[in-house]
Order: structure tokens, then sequence, then C-alpha cells
């Protein structure tokens, strides 16, 4: 086991499948020489050459194209997008191609190819680096979207990412890239896309949660703990596909449940999670389901703090379905 961040587990994942694997490429903006705007992709183009690190021009439209191209013809290309907020100019290819590639040709291509993109809010980057728009790609049928919280899955999740034979969208909360730690084994090794795991257990609330918001709705149920209110946390980890088994069975437990994200609040995922939980568990719960969510604004730059769930905020949500 070594410690590392986040980005250094996603960094460690992208070099563990290169290495095995020569039909895996990384392409993107300033991914080669330059390492990424995060460093993800950090001295990769030396280990491994600008044929298979590939520097692409500032057009999110032709990375996604090209990487789709080469995944239909027997290459796992790895695209990153600098900011999740940059991938729209692209959006055409990824929802009519990208994600349809599969059912068009009847089963005869597919596309094993991973979207990398750091996601959400918490470094001050104002409405152009800081949206949350995971809900645009699980509305969209043949894609998987996957949201790590911790280093250890980013670097599971993320190979497990790269091995599948289907377009998987990355997200990568970058508030956390440097901001956690933890033991990663060194070797490579998969977390299975489609499991969501209980990171606290509890018995009177659920929160259900993903990426960044995860250790601040750990810190929420470390208050609401000493306000009488035993809380289970649930990290989803894979949005599309959901483990609803794992969510129904944490709501059937407590009966009731807090679900938290940093999207705004209309049409946000929390809104199919309400959904899912009304249709199949709405028997066993005690109160009305919340939602704690950013706003219905573009993101601000002055006021994230406020913008942004917070531990206190979503404690008050839990106070108010354990007292209903």
């Amino acid at each position: 086991m070594t410690t590392m961040t986040l980005v250094q587990a996603v960094r460690d994942a992208l070099h563990s499948q290169m290495k095995l694997d020569p039909s895996v490429i990384v392409i993107g903006e300033d991914v080669g020489v330059n390492g990424g705007v995060f460093r993800a992709t950090a001295d990769l183009i030396k280990d491994f050459g600008d044929d298979r690190v590939l520097d692409t021009p500032l057009a999110e439209s032709g990375i996604i194209g090209m990487a789709m191209g080469m995944a239909a013809n027997g290459l796992r290309p790895v695209a990153e997008i600098q900011f999740l907020d940059f991938i729209y100019p692209a959006f055409d290819q990824i929802v009519n191609e990208v994600a349809k590639l599969r059912y068009r040709s009847g089963g005869k291509l597919s596309c094993p190819m991973v979207v990398r993109a750091p996601y959400g809010g918490g470094i001050r980057g104002g409405h152009y680096h800081s949206q949350s728009s995971e809900a645009y790609f699980t509305h969209t049928p043949g894609l998987k979207v996957v949201v790590p919280s911790n280093p250890y899955d980013a670097k599971g999740l993320l190979i497990s990412a790269i091995r599948d034979n289907d377009p998987v969208f990355f997200l990568e909360p970058k508030r956390l890239y440097r901001s956690v730690k933890g033991e990663v084994p060194e070797g490579p090794y998969e977390v299975e896309i489609g499991k969501a795991q209980v990171t606290r257990p509890g018995k009177d609330v659920t929160i259900l949660c993903w990426g960044a918001m995860v250790p601040t709705c750990q810190k929420a149920a470390d208050l609401c703990a000493s306000r009488g209110a035993d809380c289970e946390v649930l990290d989803l980890r894979t949005l599309v596909p959901l483990d609803e088994t794992a969510v129904l069975d944490s709501v059937k437990k407590t009966g009731r449940v807090v679900i938290v994200h940093e999207a705004p609040k209309t049409c946000g995922f929390g809104a199919e999670l309400a959904a899912l939980i009304a249709e199949e568990a709405i028997l066993y719960l005690e109160a009305p389901i919340i939602r704690v969510a950013g706003f219905d604004t573009p993101f601000p730059y002055a006021l994230e703090h406020v913008y942004m769930p917070s531990a206190e905020r979503i404690a008050l949500a839990v106070g108010k379905v354990k007292n209903f």
C-alpha cells in the first residue's frame, strides 16, 4: 500500500493500464508535455512517448470525435477534458455518436473509451470552471457515469472504466484532488462499476451522495451524531449503472432520506433518486425526502461557500426528517 492523493491515484491508474495494454491512449489539451492542467498525466509522455500521449488542439468536439474513431478501431482512448464545463462543444458527438455506436451498429461495433473530466466547485473557479453537469450524461442511454470520492476508488474505478467495452464518463472531484489522501495498492486492481458503498453505517437517516460531497456528508453525519441522529452515509460511486439495491436497502432500514449534490436542484440526479425511492420504497418512509443541492443559478464566484452544500445545511435537513 502507498499513501496517495486522489490526483496521484488517477495518474497511477493511467500509468498501470498504459504499461499493461498498448491499446490504451491518452489524448487531450496539454496532457503531454505539460502533464495536464491538474498534472494528472504528468510524465506519461516521458514513459510512453508522444504516439500514445497526444496533445490536441483546443477543440473538445475534435477530442471526443478522435477518441470515438480510435475506440471503434481497436484502441482504448482516455480523453481528458480540462474542465467538465468545457465539454459542451462536444455534446453532439457524445449524445448522438459515442453513446449510440453499439446500438446503431447492431452490436457490431463497441466504443471502449473513457472521458475524464474534473468537475464541481471548491477551488474558486467561478461559473466556467465549477459546474456539476452529471445529470446531462446520466440522461443519455449508452453512457456509464462514474464519480469517485477517494484515492482508492479513483484508481480502481478508472482501471475498470478503461477495461470496459462501453463509453464511461469518469468525473473527478477537483476539490478533492489534493485535499484527501488514502492507502492505495501499488498494483492494478478494479473497483466494480455499479456498486455503491456504505461509508458510515447508521439507523436513523440515509444520506445519499457522491464525489466531493462524500467528505462533506461525513462531516455532517458527525455533526448530527452530536445532535442525536445516527446517519448512514451511502457513497453511490456510480450514477449509471446505479446500485438501486444498496439505495433501497438503506432507505428501508432508516425510513428517512437526505440527498446531497452540488448541481442545481431542479432536474439534478437527486430527483431521479427521489423518484426511485418513491416508486419502490414509499411505504417505508417516515418523512418526506429532502434534497440539499446547489441553487438554480449560475455557479457564483464570491458566494461559492453559500452555493455549495455545507455540513451545517445537510445537518439541518437531517434534523427536519428526523423530527418530522
